[in-house]
């Protein structure tokens, strides 16, 4: 294990202090739980957790309403972003109306229950991302990727002003659970988010973007360790963690085995009935068996709690109503999560509208939970009627409980949560300080607002902190203080070369480690004196540092370092972390050649949809949109919704080879669809095919090869449902389609998680 990583664990470290592991009560599952709503302090007695701890409310309707994301500025003032409109019927009426609002709440008392609150902002569509910016806060909203700063210029809690920080043509397309989530600021000053395979980085008040080449990762929630390392979540494949191994922007890298074996069993303590999947996915006593819904991640980075917990990963899953805590451990080199509790969960209710979606460490030091407090929480695409879960919110009146929401602080006995910061009027001087600080939040808001005002005059005492001497600290520097130090210079374009290779011979591994990655422009510049002394780590033996600098030789190097990464490579193939990232560096050049969403595809599917693309943009794209969004004009049916393209392969089959003819879910269209049976079977299927694997990449932008086997139309079966139809002459109509369709007992179950990403 890296000598500095203190805040995470070793295998031994797993075995916990006694007290702060035990629960007062055995887990004892609820049968017949309630579905009326409890008001907070009533909800607060359903909550079982381990001794010590104890929850608070900050905050709760009327002064929320469907709350999912957080944000604090410098002083610790508290933005909540609300989806006012979601699932607000169990149809989704009006859900794409700009109804929301994202709500600035203060504790003036300091007693950490919110008593002062405003609309800081209003007509909102379903803000999604969140992040402050000195004064101003960046906001994103639904089925949009442009981004906006907006501040209160007054004082008087209400944003007056507004300007693009981010804006392009392209428009998010897809329902509210499978667009992008985050806009965390990592500690290497880039700004990352979930889904797209896009990254940024904030210049001179505008956020410039930068493709990832192989993709992003996750649904929603992305959160970043002490060292910088991401964690992602995949509700859909009920993953919950994914892409901590490697930074995506030198590709994509997992393990199926960096989980103990029982890692993926969730173990609450209330009847699961609304579940997407059905009986199939409960277990006897009627609890959820695994994920589901798995979101908005955190590892613990605060000082307010047990020192047991810094490190640890936390996680939501709204449908089993827990939060799941992790032990990060270090096995030979890879990092593996392991349940902190044996067949039990850290925080769990039996209150069936307990809806936890986002996790935080805090300005105060303590754990924040982001509680939507609702009954649905699935998104109408997987609640139609028909469905298991539709019944389930019919019979049980889950539709009926909106409008609530919860913030909750977790704190422990005996020790008091953390002063306010007031970063935003303080000196930059004196946030240099605050790089030292034992509160991640506080790190790295210090970083930040550093960065933010581009003040130079404290490069001197950044670059004396980053070489381990105490500079302006009372004490000697603290390995974290070292590592923001020297991000802070990176971020401040104030690193030189002398620093990097004084830092590249440092004794702590994630120095070193981050001495690599910033060292990268000098690669880029073939600069002779950093390029030798890299080549001279080629021994390195910690495994970070060596992952690190195989990735930086390679994507960023000139033909020397690539060959040296190669031969690293080549002398570790019986490593399998070594071995893992060479497989993902040549899916890097396969992404620089097919794109990113052609990746996946094996050779002969690639060429299909390739084909399939092709005639899609000439030939359809002219009525349905170029990306089958529809066009103003209503010429034809949107294809992102209404064609059911997932769940039904012989319908759509249907539709290409006779035709489409009448109202389409209800709708009229001036025209009806030709039919396009005279072209032969792998025309009709790389069409299919493009444009099925298309919206299921917008959904699912990381799905297992299972799921793109299933997605995929075969010729073969083109051909079989062109002989069982081969004497109709007449289009289809949608009703007929609809009431012979039959989902396929081999579909994937879809994901289940409230606001997905």
């Amino acid at each position: 294990m890296s000598c500095s990583e203190r805040g995470n664990h070793s295998t031994a470290s797993v075995q916990m202090v006694k007290e702060e592991m035990a629960f007062s009560s055995p887990r004892i599952v609820s049968q017949q739980p309630n579905t009326t709503p409890l008001p907070p302090q009533e909800s607060l007695k359903t909550f079982r957790l381990p001794k010590g701890y104890r929850l608070e409310v900050v905050a709760s309707e009327p002064m929320i309403s469907e709350p999912v994301a957080l944000a604090w500025d410098g002083n610790g003032r508290m933005y909540v972003a609300q989806l006012e409109t979601y699932m607000q019927t169990v149809d989704a009426k009006d859900q794409n109306e700009p109804r929301s609002r994202i709500m600035l709440l203060e504790d003036t008392d300091n007693d950490g229950r919110m008593d002062k609150s405003s609309v800081f902002l209003d007509k909102l569509l379903s803000p999604r991302m969140m992040l402050c910016i000195g004064n101003e806060l960046l906001v994103n909203e639904t089925n949009t990727f442009d981004i906006y700063a907006y501040k209160d210029s007054n004082g008087d809690g209400k944003a007056d002003q507004k300007r693009p920080v981010f804006q392009t043509e392209n428009k998010a397309y897809g329902n509210v659970e499978h667009q992008r989530s985050g806009l965390d600021w990592n500690l290497d000053n880039w700004i990352y988010v979930t889904t797209d395979p896009v990254r940024f980085r904030y210049k001179q008040g505008r956020l410039m973007s930068d493709s990832l080449v192989s993709g992003s990762n996750g649904q929603w929630g992305l959160t970043h360790d002490n060292y910088g390392r991401l964690f992602f979540s995949r509700a859909a494949s009920g993953m919950a963690a994914t892409g901590f191994h490697l930074n995506p922007a030198y590709g994509q890298l997992d393990f199926d085995d960096a989980y103990d074996s029982t890692f993926h069993q969730v173990w609450p303590v209330i009847k699961t009935p609304d579940v997407n999947g059905g009986p199939k996915t409960l277990r006897a006593d009627s609890t959820l068996k695994s994920f589901t819904s798995v979101c908005g991640q955190s590892v613990f980075r605060g000082d307010r709690l047990p020192q047991t917990m810094v490190g640890d990963y936390l996680a939501a899953e709204p449908v089993g109503r827990f939060i799941r805590r992790a032990k990060i451990t270090n096995e030979a080199g890879k990092k593996m999560l392991t349940n902190a509790y044996q067949q039990d969960e850290f925080i769990s209710s039996t209150d069936m509208n307990f809806r936890p979606v986002n996790t935080y460490s805090g300005p105060d030091g303590c754990l924040y939970i982001v509680d939507m407090y609702r009954g649905i929480i699935q998104e109408s695409t997987w609640a139609q009627p028909g469905s298991y879960l539709y019944d389930q919110i019919m019979t049980k009146g889950l539709e009926k409980n909106i409008k609530n929401g919860r913030i909750y602080r977790l704190v422990y006995e005996g020790i008091a949560p953390g002063p306010k910061p007031q970063m935003l009027n303080e000196s930059t001087a004196k946030l240099v300080t605050y790089l030292d600080h034992p509160n991640g939040w506080w790190r790295d808001n210090a970083q930040k607002e550093i960065i933010l005002r581009g003040d130079k005059s404290v490069v001197p005492a950044l670059r004396q902190i980053s070489l381990g001497e105490k500079g302006p600290l009372s004490t000697k520097p603290s390995f974290l203080a070292r590592l923001h130090a020297l991000w802070t210079l990176e971020g401040l374009d104030a690193t030189d070369k002398q620093l990097l290779v004084n830092i590249l011979n440092d004794p702590d591994a994630q120095l070193r480690k981050a001495a690599i990655r910033i060292s990268e422009p000098y690669l880029k510049q073939n600069d002779r004196e950093l390029v030798e002394k890299l080549i001279s780590m080629a021994e390195e033996q910690d495994t970070d540092v060596r992952m690190q600098l195989v990735v930086s030789l390679y994507s960023q190097g000139q033909k020397k370092t690539k060959s040296l990464a190669d031969s690293m490579l080549s002398n570790s193939s019986d490593d399998q972390r070594m071995a893992a990232i060479q497989t993902s560096l040549q899916k890097n050049e396969e992404a620089k050649k097919y794109g990113v969403n052609l990746v996946a595809l094996k050779d002969a599917d690639r060429r299909m949809v390739m084909k399939g693309a092709a005639i899609f943009q000439t030939l359809c794209a002219s009525c349905h949109g170029s990306e089958g969004q529809g066009l103003s004009t209503n010429i034809a049916p949107p294809l992102v919704s209404k064609f059911k393209l997932i769940e039904q392969k012989e319908s759509v089959i249907k539709i290409l080879l006779h035709g489409l003819k009448g109202p389409v879910d209800g709708k009229t269209y001036p025209d009806i669809m030709p039919p396009m049976g005279a072209n032969d079977d792998e025309w009709i299927a790389s069409v299919l095919n493009y444009v099925r694997y298309d919206l299921c990449m917008r959904s699912f932008p990381k799905m297992s090869q299972g799921y793109i086997d299933w997605v995929l139309i075969k010729p073969e079966g083109v051909k079989k449902i062109r002989e069982q139809h081969a004497g109709r002459k007449e289009p289809w109509t949608w009703d007929e389609l609809i009431s012979n369709a039959q989902k396929p007992a081999t579909q994937p179950v879809s994901s289940q998680n409230k606001t997905n990403n």
